[in-house]
């Protein structure tokens, strides 16, 4: 494989630390909007499952994390730095969850309309004990809370939660939030976050860097504003966040131009971070496909790691590829020229045996390599998630796990990756591996 010169060592780009990008300095210059770079056709060509980005079948059932709500996106409570945020011994981690007995909930997905934030804890990061619901039902912002991130401040004491705010369906009109203000209280059994939240709306599509609702309604799409990733620029210190978007492309009908996702950001304005601008997105995937969710960074010698996952049912017409977890790999926020990992970009993917088995994967630095924490999502024979509908509750409910699946060890070797073993379910690194700026 042709290596690009932007996968520098540490040592070459003046870097004090044996992984991550130089600390901010008050020297830094803001970031400005740059060009995007693209997923294009071309990679998704070269999309192939082989023993280095194949996850092994799940054999086993893992066990359910919450004793009466099912679980789905899973995020770790991390430093203002990336870290992993340790209490005590103690780690948490954040996953959208909905109660199966609410009448609503007849079958498994109909608990995107009902989803929550529940939060766990765990002194081995793989034991994982529920703590409840996180955010107060008469407080946050839309009719549910969609996938976000999660920081804590240790000098202000107080956790900073990004979130999405999305409508009931069918419109399901997303906007980002944050809700502010929420302590943590240890003992020698468990965690409990207290305390008052202030909740605030920080970012809504602008209809021209990301397409609005109505726009994606006239052209008979889905709209996506959604999952907002909290991270600080390793360079300039600056706060920042990445989300999922569509990129504005005028169809008014149904076309290949229709399938238009990206990856935007917005930068803080304000230093109680419940003021953003919009910046134009980093990756756009126009033609390609229609939902990059999720997208995350791992910064490591040097290099931006770009992460994101997306359905096999969300490409456009022409393409195909597998339910998977997706890389890039640059040298800045903005790098025209950055690179998809593998050549195709698939970093992880289910087996052909259990191309459903799990979803939702979040890369997480561990060292020189990265763990990916997923959940256990639908298995058995199935075609496509298009057609579970047609089967019926009792069946979906049956074959959905609803849980966290085993964690995936993951080598980072420049542009290319390989799975090298399975973890234990759920399992996050601790405090030691960082996934953020990497200091």
């Amino acid at each position: 494989m042709n290596r690009r010169t932007v996968l520098k060592t540490a040592g070459a780009l003046g870097v004090t630390a044996s992984v991550g990008i130089p600390a901010a300095t008050e020297s830094a210059v803001a970031v400005e909007g740059g060009e995007s770079a693209h997923w294009t056709e071309e990679h998704v060509e070269e999309i192939e499952l082989t023993d280095d980005n194949t996850a092994p079948v799940i054999d086993h059932e893992p066990d359910q994390i919450s004793e009466d709500r099912l679980v789905w996106d899973t995020w770790p409570l991390r430093n203002r730095d990336g870290s992993m945020a340790q209490f005590n011994g103690w780690q948490i981690i954040f996953s959208l969850t909905a109660d199966p007995n609410r009448p609503e909930v007849d079958v498994p997905g109909d608990r995107h309309d009902w989803a929550r934030i529940s939060y766990f804890y765990s002194r081995d990061g793989k034991s994982w004990q529920e703590g409840g619901v996180v955010l107060e039902e008469d407080e946050f912002l839309g009719d549910q809370t969609w996938a976000g991130s999660a920081m804590y401040d240790p000098d202000e004491e107080q956790i900073y939660h990004f979130y999405t705010a999305a409508d009931s369906f069918p419109d399901v009109r997303q906007r980002l939030a944050v809700a502010v203000g929420g302590s943590i209280e240890t003992g020698p059994h468990g965690v409990e976050i207290t305390g008052p939240q202030e909740h605030h709306i920080i970012g809504e599509a602008d209809g021209e860097m990301y397409q609005t609702f109505e726009q994606g309604d006239e052209q008979g799409m889905a709209h996506a504003f959604r999952d907002p990733w909290y991270f600080q620029h390793p360079e300039t210190g600056e706060d920042l966040l990445v989300f999922e978007g569509n990129t504005p492309t005028g169809a008014t009908v149904p076309g290949q131009d229709s399938w238009n996702g990206n990856i935007g950001v917005m930068r803080a304005t304000s230093d109680d971070l419940t003021e953003w601008e919009l910046l134009p997105p980093v990756l756009e995937a126009v033609g390609v496909n229609q939902e990059l969710e999720r997208p995350h960074y791992i910064f490591q010698n040097g290099n931006w790691y770009l992460f994101f996952i997306t359905h096999e049912h969300t490409y456009a017409p022409g393409l195909q590829g597998p339910e998977g977890l997706h890389g890039f790999v640059g040298d800045s926020m903005y790098d025209p020229d950055m690179e998809p990992l593998n050549e195709s970009s698939l970093v992880i993917a289910n087996p052909e045996e259990e191309p459903f088995q799990a979803y939702s994967w979040d890369a997480m630095q561990h060292g020189s390599n990265m763990v990916a924490q997923s959940f256990l999502n639908f298995r058995g024979d199935i075609d496509s998630l298009d057609t579970i509908g047609d089967r019926s509750p009792e069946e979906q409910r049956e074959i959905f796990g609803g849980t966290l699946a085993p964690s995936l060890k993951v080598n980072l070797d420049g542009d290319e990756t390989r799975i090298v073993t399975e973890k234990a379910d759920g399992y996050v690194p601790p405090s030691g591996g960082r996934g953020g700026n990497g200091r």
